[in-house]
């Protein structure tokens, strides 16, 4: 079941040159890949990179719940200011990881850059939390909002039982799992018309505000910075719900072997798709406080269909729907992306030998997919899911941070590495700091549920030690493995 990690063919000091595992070619390797091998096709152009990042980035948030950094900053304008310069963060963030995607030319994403840069262990205690807990419980969470927001028109009047939203969620669930084993292309032309789905969406909320605005509704802007002074605890917190709401940035990088021209196509797709999204966002809250004020917003529930009630009457039905596809969209792109990051765990022997095949006609990582399902729907039924991304929202920023570090340390490790697109070293150097302020922050604001989280990722060091590096396995350990 589990692997010892393979050994490269091509000694360069990199575990992730020449044909991993003797069995699929490395799109990295400078030998060509032999005649009747089956590997992922490069099917990701420029503007379906533009969609994964796109797609995966605008979730359910921004319509729903933008409460959290208001909440935390005290006033109208400070807002407005976090919400601008956590999108400029998560630019430079982004921007670093274009680096890594043009000079590493391999798919996986976190795992492969912590794999090139600090070895395998780290890499692996990525992959173990990535694949335990972290992204079947996401997966849970933006489909539940799914769920939620795909049935608000037929029960407007009622509450939506529970029951009827996780059928309704595990339905949408298998539906991407089965998209995402189907067909690569298909998956990402869907991406491509969620994206613009959500891209609607924003500019139905856009655009009345903009209207708003012409016609002087602008009394919820006057003094914009008083209000509830921001507390020393309260700004840092209200910067971690804005990359939070950001996160998703790096998901192009989990394909890069399926991009074409990615030494063009990455850095491109990764910088139109952040300007979109920070004015996007920036423009969407100031459309919101044309028409809500800073203590009606905290009130509400769902933001947009707050706003949206008020300006567009019956219209406003149409909100819960464009959120809902909204909620698709992320899922699709979510595990589109990281069912590679467990297909190329597989290929370097950290994960079982199975997620590392590929569908022979459809050329899709199958396994990789379909082994999300079950995991996601323990979750869905069994999890309190809330407060499990509470314990593990922090490892994100741990290992983003170590990801962007090492692009600092590779420069000095190899700087002979071919790099075709170059960040200023100031970028990663300020990107990576913010990432292990927030760890810090969250460690000291929240000690309880951070440890908890920091405990989980722990137990990925003695699984390594067991799973990879224990050579002599009693028979009865094999069996148990499937060996």
């Amino acid at each position: 079941m589990f692997r010892k990690t393979a050994v490269p063919t091509v000694s360069n000091g990199s575990y992730l040159q020449g044909q991993a595992n003797g069995k699929l070619s490395s799109m990295d390797s400078r030998q060509p890949a032999q005649e009747g091998k089956v590997v992922l096709k490069k099917k990701v152009t420029l503007l379906r990179g533009i969609s994964i990042i796109i797609g995966t980035i605008i979730g359910a948030g921004i319509f729903i719940s933008p409460k959290g950094i208001l909440k935390n900053t005290g006033s109208v304008g400070m807002s407005l200011t976090v919400w601008t310069v956590c999108g400029i963060l998560s630019l430079f963030g982004a921007l670093c990881y274009a680096e890594l995607g043009t000079c590493i030319k391999k798919s996986g994403g976190h795992y492969t850059y912590i794999l090139e840069a600090f070895g395998p262990l780290p890499a692996f205690v990525r992959v173990w939390v990535e694949l335990l807990i972290i992204r079947p419980a996401a997966t849970a969470v933006i489909s539940l909002a799914f769920g939620r927001y795909i049935l608000e028109p037929f029960f407007m009047q009622c509450e939506i039982p529970e029951l009827a939203i996780k059928l309704i969620t595990a339905v949408g669930i298998t539906l991407v799992m089965v998209l995402n084993s189907t067909s690569v292309s298909w998956s990402a032309r869907i991406q491509m018309f969620l994206t613009f789905c959500k891209l609607v969406a924003i500019l139905i909320i856009i655009v009345p505000g903009v209207i708003q605005l012409i016609k002087g509704e602008t009394q919820h802007f006057k003094n914009a910075f008083a209000g509830n002074d921001a507390s020393v605890m309260g700004l840092p917190l209200a910067f971690y719900s804005g990359m939070y709401a950001y996160s998703g940035w790096f998901y192009l990088n989990f394909v890069t072997e399926e991009v074409e021209n990615p030494e063009k196509n990455i850095p491109l797709a990764i910088c139109i798709s952040m300007i979109i999204v920070t004015v996007g966002y920036v423009l969407t809250n100031v459309a919101y406080f044309t028409t809500i004020s800073a203590g009606e917003l905290l009130l509400s529930k769902a933001v947009a269909v707050t706003f949206a009630e008020r300006l567009m009457g019956n219209f406003s039905l149409a909100v819960p729907v464009f959120v809902a596809l909204s909620c698709f969209g992320s899922m699709n792109g979510g595990i589109f992306a990281v069912s590679r990051m467990f297909f190329v765990a597989s290929r370097e022997g950290h994960l079982p030998e199975i997620l590392s095949m590929i569908h022979v006609r459809k050329h899709t990582p199958l396994p990789a997919v379909i082994v999300l399902h079950p995991l996601t729907m323990i979750m869905l039924f069994n999890g309190d899911l809330y407060s499990l991304l509470n314990f593990l929202s922090f490892a994100r920023w741990l290992f983003i941070g170590l990801v962007v570090a090492g692009l600092i340390y590779l420069r000095y490790k190899r700087p002979d590495m071919p790099r075709p697109f170059k960040v200023p070293l100031f970028i990663p150097a300020l990107f990576s700091f913010t990432c292990l302020f927030m760890v810090a922050l969250s460690l000291y604001s929240d000690p309880v549920n951070t440890g908890i989280g920091f405990a989980i990722t722990l137990t990925g060091i003695p699984a390594y030690y067991l799973f990879i590096v224990w050579d002599n396995k009693p028979k009865w350990f094999r069996k148990l493995l499937g060996k």
